[in-house]
C-alpha cells in the first residue's frame, strides 16, 4: 500500500527561507508543495511545486484559495510585512497587527479542513528582546517569553491555541541572520554583498567593506533551515518546541572579507563607501547594474528589485548598534541538537554557496573563476 501523500503549503514562498522549502521538500519523496506568494519563488530548474497567488491580508481570498487547493497536511508559514526601513516597523503595534491578520488568514481556514498535520513558523533573536534590550549570552529557549509587544507573540498565541482546537502538531524556529538566495527579500546579505562584489567588478573599484564594525554573528544557512523545517514536519520531538537554529559556528564579516575579496579577486583594501544603501542608490551603480544584467542575462535588470531592503538589513548588522552593544547576540542550539536535528553549515562556506547559488539561478552574474 502507498503511502499518504503529504502535501504542504509553504506560505510566503519566494522570500529567502520560503524559497529554500520549497525546494528542498520538493526534492523529498512523497512531498507535495504549493508555494503561496505575490510572485513565484526563483528556484532551480526542475524543481516540481505548483505555485498560487493570494493577499494574505485578505482573509475572503485567503479561504477561497484554501477551498480550492487540495488538502494540505503540512503549513509552513515564512511571510512577513516589513516597514519601509525595517526598524521602525519592528516596534510599530499597527504593522503587528498586520502580520498577525496575515497569520490568522490563512491559518484558519487551513486548519477548519481537517487535514492538518503540523504547522511550523519562524521567529528569530528579537524574541528574546535583542532589538530593544541588553540580552544574556547565550538565549535559551527556556528563557520566560521577553515582556515586550511582538508580533511573533501575536503568531504563537495564535497558533497554540488553533492546534489545541484542531489537533495538530507545530514547531517555532528562532534562526539569526538567514543566508539564501532570493531576490527581492527584506534580509538577504547574500544580495547586497552579491551586488556589491559584481559592480565593484564592473567599475574597477575595490572590494571595500563600509564601515569599521567587527560585530560577532550567527547566520544560519536557508538551505540548513530548510532541513530542520523537514525534520520537524513528522519527528515526534519537535511537535510543540521552539528552536534556536543556526550554522553552528560564529562569523565576524570583516575578519572573513579578505578572503572573500582574494576569491573573488578583488583588491579589498581601500576607501569604502559610507553604507551599502549609498552606493546602491547613486545613479552609476543603477546604471552599472543595468548594463551587467543586459549582458549577463540576468533574470531581473533592476537593482531595487534585485535587493529588496537587503542593503538596509546588511547597513543594520554593521552599524555601531550591533558592534557596541554590551554583550553580542548569541543563541545556543543545544536544545535542536538533543532533540535530534545536529546538521550544521561553516558559515563562509554557506556564504560562498548562496553567492555561487544566485549566480546559477542568473541573479547575479558569475562572480568567481
Amino acid at each position: 500500500m502507498a503511502d499518504p501523500v503529504r502535501r504542504v503549503l509553504v506560505a510566503g514562498a519566494s522570500g529567502v527561507i520560503g524559497t529554500a522549502a520549497v525546494e528542498h521538500f520538493a526534492g523529498l519523496s512523497g512531498w507535495d508543495v504549493i508555494a503561496l506568494s505575490r510572485r513565484p519563488p526563483v528556484v532551480a530548474q526542475g524543481t516540481r511545486f505548483d505555485h498560487v497567488a493570494a493577499d494574505l491580508s485578505d482573509p475572503a481570498a485567503c479561504t477561497v484559495l484554501t477551498e480550492r487547493l487540495p488538502p494540505i497536511t503540512h503549513l509552513i508559514y515564512a511571510a512577513v510585512a516589513e516597514a519601509p526601513g525595517l526598524v521602525a516597523g519592528w516596534r510599530d503595534e499597527a504593522l503587528m497587527a498586520v502580520n498577525g491578520a496575515m497569520f490568522a488568514n490563512i491559518l484558519a481556514p487551513v486548519a477548519r479542513s481537517g487535514t492538518l498535520q503540523h504547522v511550523s513558523i519562524l521567529q528569530g533573536a528579537k524574541a528574546y528582546g535583542a532589538h530593544v534590550h541588553p540580552v544574556t549570552v547565550p538565549l535559551r529557549e527556556a528563557a520566560p517569553r521577553d515582556p515586550h509587544a511582538n508580533f511573533y507573540w501575536l503568531h504563537e498565541d495564535m497558533l497554540r491555541e488553533t492546534a489545541s482546537q484542531h489537533g495538530f502538531g507545530f514547531t517555532i524556529f528562532r534562526p539569526q541572520v538567514v543566508l539564501g538566495w532570493a531576490p527581492g527579500a527584506a534580509m538577504n546579505p547574500v544580495a547586497a554583498i552579491g551586488a556589491y562584489a559584481a559592480l565593484c567588478k564592473d567599475l574597477g573599484k575595490p572590494f571595500a567593506l563600509p564601515g569599521t564594525s567587527a560585530a560577532l554573528w550567527e547566520m544560519a544557512d536557508a538551505g540548513l533551515l530548510a532541513q530542520a523545517l523537514a525534520w520537524a514536519a513528522t519527528d515526534p520531538a519537535a511537535a510543540g518546541e521552539n528552536f534556536n537554529l543556526t550554522n553552528g559556528d560564529v562569523f565576524v564579516l570583516r575578519h572573513a572579507w579578505p578572503v572573500l575579496a582574494d576569491m573573488l579577486g578583488l583588491p579589498g583594501e581601500s576607501l569604502a563607501p559610507e553604507t551599502f544603501s549609498s552606493l546602491f542608490s547613486a545613479p552609476e551603480s543603477q546604471q552599472a547594474w543595468s548594463a551587467i544584467a543586459r549582458r549577463h542575462g540576468l533574470i531581473e535588470p533592476s537593482l531595487s528589485a534585485l535587493l529588496g531592503q537587503s542593503a538596509t538589513y546588511l547597513d543594520l548588522l554593521l552599524a555601531s548598534r550591533i558592534a557596541d552593544k554590551a554583550s553580542p547576540t548569541l543563541l545556543s542550539t543545544i536544545k535542536l541538537r538533543q532533540a535530534g536535528f545536529a546538521a550544521c553549515r561553516d558559515s563562509l562556506e554557506s556564504l560562498v554557496g548562496q553567492l555561487r547559488k544566485m549566480a546559477e539561478l542568473r541573479l547575479l552574474p558569475p562572480l568567481f573563476g
